[in-house]
């Protein structure tokens, strides 16, 4: 037989932390399960009791007592462009403060994958799921419905009392950017696209033409070209504009790994940047800074969209007091670097 060790501590469990705090049992489970009609004051007493005994809550027990498993889920494109990691970040930041764990998914574009990830979802029993990628199909939404799992989703959402959506302002920042660069004196402006099925990558390229009509340019079709949001995308775009003979002298990309192409194919043609040609992407990740030169980018905030998310996966959730259509909508703004200047004439 094993030794036994008679003096060693034991794990504290609920009814240690309600000792401690000098209160029920029951007050302390409506604590860890955040329910709202606990008295702040006793709940700070039960979250110092825990702290000071090191207590971790049984997240299956709970589970099982509230019939919820406190889970979200996040279902994203692709884990290889930094703008995902970086949001995932965010999602788990932000729903860990509010009493929520995370379970992801990525679909890497493959509707196979997509299936896969929301047949995890359901087995897990999420209680929510934000889905920031596309493709999704009715039958795999209704599996969702049959639930009762709420939903929220980028740009759009399809119709249903359980179904949210995050409006993003794409036309700020990338109107910023088109203003930026005529100011700067630019007047031949291109812009490659994303995939032209992405909701998002439609929105990006009709800001983009809005934005320009507003000072009256109208760019050359040679400048207007469809990628595929990756670094691959960008350079085939850029080495698509080069062989035109047609070169603007700024672009505008969809996305930062867009841009990061340009600038690779680019720096192979021997066109310097921003000498001779102004690079502006978009999402400004974390990367961007780094890039030689450090990337102009219009910002979208990770954080921000990510925190929408769990926000208006938690409404559902905790019959928190809702507007008639509540706002969850995620500005953009241009960070100004080192990959834009004067065209070329203006330095002559």
């Amino acid at each position: 037989m094993g030794k036994r060790f008679p003096d060693a501590p034991l794990r504290p469990d609920i009814h240690a932390v309600a000792r401690l705090a000098g209160l029920s049992t029951a007050t302390v489970s409506r604590t860890i399960n955040n329910t709202p009609t606990v008295d702040p004051k006793l709940a700070r007493r039960v979250w110092k009791a825990i702290e000071e005994l090191g207590y971790s809550p049984n997240s299956q027990a709970r589970a099982l007592a509230s019939g919820r498993s406190r889970i979200l889920g996040l279902i994203v494109s692709e884990i290889t462009n930094p703008f995902f990691p970086e949001l995932i970040q965010g999602f788990e930041d932000v729903a860990v403060e509010n009493g929520y764990e995370i379970l992801i998914g990525s679909t890497n574009y493959d509707p196979h994958r997509m299936e896969l990830c929301v047949q995890r979802m359901l087995e897990r029993n999420v209680d929510g799921v934000a889905i920031m990628t596309f493709g999704i199909e009715a039958p795999l939404l209704e599996r969702f419905a049959e639930r009762d799992i709420p939903l929220v989703f980028v740009d759009a959402a399809p119709q249903g009392s359980r179904f949210s959506t995050i409006e993003v302002d794409y036309f700020h920042g990338i109107r910023e950017g088109v203003q930026h660069l005529a100011v700067l004196g630019h007047r031949r402006i291109g812009f490659i696209s994303g995939p032209l099925q992405l909701r998002s990558a439609q929105e990006r390229e009709r800001a983009f033409l809005r934005a320009v009509a507003e000072i009256g340019i109208r760019p050359d079709a040679e400048w207007l070209c469809e990628g595929a949001h990756t670094l691959e995308g960008g350079i085939a775009a850029m080495t698509s504009v080069l062989n035109s003979g047609n070169i603007p002298s700024a672009i505008m990309a969809s996305n930062d790994m867009t841009a990061i192409g340009i600038l690779h194919a680019l720096h192979k043609a021997g066109i310097r940047v921003p000498e001779d040609v102004s690079i502006i992407g978009f999402d400004d990740v974390n990367i961007a800074r780094f890039t030689l030169p450090p990337l102009t980018s219009v910002q979208m905030s990770r954080h921000e969209l990510a925190r929408c998310a769990v926000f208006a996966l938690r409404d559902h959730l905790e019959a928190q007091p809702r507007s008639p259509e509540p706002n969850y909508r995620v500005q953009t703004r241009l960070t100004v670097r080192q990959s834009t200047s004067h065209p070329p004439q203006e330095k002559l």
